[in-house]
Formats: C-alpha cells, sequence, structure tokens
C-alpha cells in the first residue's frame, strides 16, 4: 500500500536499552500522530479544502482557514532545516547523553517538526541535508519519530 501512494517505507530502531529520559504523553488532538508513530507511519493533518498538511495542536488550516481535515500518511523524507547541539544538562535524565542534537526537519509536505537526528555524528550534520524518518519504541506505549541522513541519487 505505501509504494501505490508514493511512500517509502522507513525503518524501525531497535530499543535495546533502557529509556530513562522524559517521554512525551499524546493528548486527544495528537493520539493519532503518536499511534502512527507506533505503527511506524508519520501522521499529519491534511485539509480537506485546500490539502496543506499540518501538525496537531493548530485547529484551522493556515491557509484557507477551514476546520475539515483527515489524517495522512506522510512520506517520512525533508531535510534539515536548523539544529542546536546541547551542551548543558538542564534535566538529570539527560546527563548520559548530552552533548546531544535537536533538530528542525522540513518535511516534504510542508511542516517542520522538532526532533533528534540519529546515525549521524553531530560534527557531521549540516542544514539541507536530506533525511528520513525512523521510529524508536522507546516504551510499550510510546514511539518517537527521529530522523537519519537520507542517501541521494
Amino acid at each position: 500500500m505505501p509504494e501505490e501512494h508514493g511512500w517509502t517505507e522507513v525503518a524501525t530502531l531497535v530499543s535495546d536499552r533502557d529509556y530513562d529520559l522524559p517521554i512525551p504523553v499524546a493528548d486527544e488532538a495528537s493520539e493519532p500522530f503518536y499511534a502512527g508513530a507506533k505503527e511506524g507511519r508519520l501522521m499529519l493533518l491534511r485539509c480537506s479544502q485546500c490539502g496543506r498538511y499540518r501538525l496537531p495542536g493548530r485547529g484551522r488550516c493556515v491557509d484557507c482557514w477551514s476546520e475539515q481535515s483527515e489524517w495522512a500518511q506522510a512520506s517520512g523524507r525533508g531535510k534539515l532545516y536548523s539544529f542546536g547541539i546541547m551542551h548543558q544538562k538542564y534535566h538529570p535524565a539527560f546527563a548520559e547523553v548530552t552533548p546531544y542534537n535537536y533538530a528542525l526537519v522540513e518535511l516534504e509536505e510542508g511542516p517542520r517538526l522538532i526532533t533528534n537526528i540519529v546515525d549521524c555524528p553531530n560534527e557531521e550534520l549540516r542544514t539541507d541535508m536530506p533525511v528520513e524518518a525512523v521510529f524508536d519504541a522507546v516504551s510499550e506505549e510510546t514511539t518517537l519519530i527521529r530522523f537519519r541522513p537520507r542517501a541521494t541519487g
């Protein structure tokens, strides 16, 4: 089914570690986003009126102001729009992983998602590098969407 819609399959990270970092909790608006991640799918809201994609949390389309939308599977591809490297240990749980990157990925569909880049040394991160989604099952209930460099060609 993904190929007939132009979607690509994305890899799932195997979490063979204890995950001690804070874990987001889905609310009613974001539940389909997190349920999709658990199934290895990056889900976005698509405006039923004009087709623009958005992340959960906005009640209206930013282009046409329609309140009508539907959940749709995204491609899982994008580019690294911006990033930073966190060196401060603001929370004790992050002591073992500092320094770590935080990234703003611009999805092919348009929305920008705050995430982390994996499978790439921080020194090699570059804006505009192509990336693809990977799914990190950090607990029985929660899978986080992260991104890794994508081969081009």
